[in-house]
């Protein structure tokens, strides 16, 4: 082999040593990387993906470890030759081409239950959906729930209602965290639950992408509050170790569409709305997001409007709606009108639905009074 230094001598490789042994595949465009001095190419079978190879740039030489065999090539080719055998046989469905724009035409602060209100809402309506629902448990003053499938029942009925009202192909974030049941006594030990992946599995199970897992980690320290760590951190036996939790995980979903999100930029009927929210410097360019929490004696589980206006900034446009199913102070709300977003925010309990009223009186009198917010209660 010789050196490789374009697409048509790595694309001519490929067929030398692919092609020729497994007829039907394709050739996605080769890549570079300069870091590894290696050449990557997809395989393909009627755009869908078999494999990679890669070839050293300098040598020309394939590398086996880390190329798909040919062994898995031709099982996975066999495979989805059968997949659309199967969906030949079945109807197909049209694709939908409709750009949804939302119907609404005020921005709405609702007190009322989560799922009533989703239900009482138009299908197609929110752009965007940014929540972080009760914590199961943790804070009884704020929700308790008799079980914990309870809890996951409650959760799944909130995101199937929701489901309806977001837009095809547009996101749904979600802020939760594992939650620590406290032991009963010395002889039992406490329970820790994995909220976030249960809660994956009922976005998994309602059709959902999943996009992203993005970690909001606060400063060092601010776990301690939950016991979490402090055997150990006296004793330092092997066993007793438990992290402290400085960390939510801000899960990222998309509902199922039939275009990819370059179609939803390039069709938006408003091009204006789309450049103005382009990202400037600085941004956040890992999973990683450190924002300080928030603290606010009127409720005990609020989330810091900075990691609203990220989520708000970097999953949609100008103009969008952005619904807020737990509204708790209109946290969410405040960011989407900070950002000339819409909002939908819902929130059961009168008392810090009065306070979310308040605050707007207070710091947004003119925007409340302009006659683009609908309050109801119900």
């Amino acid at each position: 082999m010789s050196e490789l230094k374009n697409v048509a001598q790595v694309k001519e490789n490929i067929a030398h040593d692919y092609l020729q042994k497994i007829k039907g595949i394709e050739l996605g465009l080769p890549e570079y990387n300069d870091r590894t001095r290696q050449w990557r190419t997809a395989l393909l079978f009627n755009n869908q993906s078999l494999g990679l190879v890669y070839y050293d740039a300098m040598t020309g030489d394939l590398d086996k470890g880390k190329s798909t065999s040919i062994s898995i090539l031709k099982e996975r080719l066999d495979l989805i030759k059968r997949k659309e055998n199967s969906k030949r046989k079945t109807k197909r469905k049209k694709r939908d081409n409709t750009y949804y724009v939302s119907p609404l035409k005020h921005d709405l602060l609702i007190n009322d239950d989560a799922a009533h209100a989703l239900r009482e809402l138009p299908a197609n309506s929110a752009d965007l959906i940014f929540t972080s629902p009760p914590y199961y448990n943790a804070k009884t003053e704020y929700s308790e729930f008799l079980t914990y499938d309870r809890y996951l029942a409650f959760i799944k009925k909130i995101v199937e209602e929701a489901t309806r009202v977001l837009i095809p192909g547009k996101f749904f974030v979600i802020d939760s965290s594992p939650v620590l049941i406290p032991r009963i006594d010395r002889n039992h030990s406490s329970t820790r639950l994995a909220v976030p992946y249960d809660i994956h599995k009922i976005f998994m199970d309602l059709g959902y992408e999943f996009i992203d897992d993005i970690y909001w980690v606060k400063p060092e320290g601010a776990g301690w509050s939950a016991g979490r760590g402090r055997r150990f951190a006296a004793d330092r036996h092997p066993m007793q170790y438990k992290a402290v939790p400085v960390t939510e995980n801000i899960m990222v979903y998309r509902k199922k569409s039939d275009h990819l999100i370059d179609w939803f930029i390039k069709k938006n009927p408003h091009p204006e709305y789309v450049e103005e929210s382009r990202i400037e410097d600085p941004y956040e360019v890992t999973n990683i997001w450190r924002i300080n929490p928030a603290k606010d004696k009127r409720h005990p589980a609020i989330f810091p409007k900075e990691l609203a206006e990220r989520v708000i900034k970097y999953y949609s446009f100008k103009n969008d709606y952005v619904l807020d199913p737990f509204g708790g102070l209109a946290t969410t709300a405040k960011a989407a009108i900070d950002l000339n977003r819409h909002f939908i925010s819902i929130e059961l309990e009168k008392k810090y639905f009065d306070d979310s009223l308040k605050d707007l009186n207070k710091d947004y009198d003119m925007y409340l009074n302009s006659g683009k917010i609908k309050v109801i209660r119900n």
